[in-house]
């Protein structure tokens, strides 16, 4: 069985519609929905509700407290661990933000953190946000230590991965 830390932080990814005020908004996790949607043969998906935030308005103290949650989760390389990976949802805005900060806390994780996100949420039409999760889910299990971007079929270590979005994905800098 393979084991994998799941962190939630919010982002276009977890946004949902909002009828009253007819926005998309993040206000709790909807992982579980999106993990019941995959087949997951031998993974065991550890979740931790961290945040629910756009990443637009993410502060340094969140990011510390994602970087304190990764080596509580057994991302840095003096804790022992049980999970093989960790997966951090994040909002695209600032990924890669969050991505640098993580690979400068920990330059040799004990196991390899993967950012990802959506460019459409989970609950609209042609998102990307089920291919990102099970893609990032598979890269956790598999990669070899580090801090990772994985979205569309790539994997891109950090640091040096930015948005482009004119192409709607992520590239090295």
């Amino acid at each position: 069985m393979r084991h994998v830390t799941l962190i939630t932080t919010g982002g276009t990814i977890e946004k949902v519609f909002d009828d009253s005020s007819g926005t998309m908004e993040n206000r709790n996790s909807i992982v579980r929905r999106m993990l019941a949607r995959l087949r997951l043969q031998d993974t065991a998906v550890n979740v931790i509700e961290l945040m629910s935030k756009d990443s637009l308005l993410m502060t340094d103290d969140d990011r510390r407290s994602i970087a304190e949650t990764v080596r509580a989760a057994g991302g840095a390389p003096d804790l022992p661990t049980a999970a093989e990976g960790i997966v951090i949802l994040h909002g695209t805005d600032t990924l890669s933000v969050t991505g640098e900060h993580l690979a400068r806390v920990f330059p040799s994780p004990r196991i390899p953190v993967v950012l990802t996100g959506a460019m459409r949420p989970f609950e609209m039409k042609r998102s990307d946000a089920l291919q990102n999760l099970t893609e990032a889910i598979f890269a956790a299990g598999v990669m070899k230590p580090g801090v990772y971007c994985v979205a569309h079929g790539r994997a891109l270590a950090f640091p040096g991965v930015v948005k482009d979005r004119q192409a709607r994905t992520f590239v090295r800098a």
